[in-house]
């Protein structure tokens, strides 16, 4: 696997997509910063591509949809144990 400028940008921002819908819809306020937001998201999105790859949705037509959406399970999942490990709450949202 080659490593490009456009592929590093494009994972970053695939990241930052995948990150802020796993906020979204975890429920509470998570008191994260934008950078642990990105990183949760491109975790989310290298483990949920890789398990893809093991039930055999490597590729699809179109858009991919289980591959975000186990992507974004994935990312709900870091996000949990970020802020159970960094003592952080999810407390409601006001």
């Amino acid at each position: 696997m080659e490593l490009t400028l456009g592929g590093i940008i494009g994972t970053i921002i695939f990241g930052a997509v995948i990150g802020i819908l796993a906020r979204l819809i975890k429920p509470g306020r998570q008191n994260i910063s934008m950078v642990a937001t990105v990183v949760i998201g491109i975790i989310g999105a290298v483990v949920g591509y890789f398990l893809a790859a093991l039930i055999g949705v490597e590729a699809t037509d179109g858009i991919d949809w289980i591959r975000w959406i186990i992507s974004i399970v994935v990312a709900i999942i870091v996000l949990g144990i970020y802020l159970g490990m960094s003592g952080r709450k999810g407390g409601t949202r006001p």
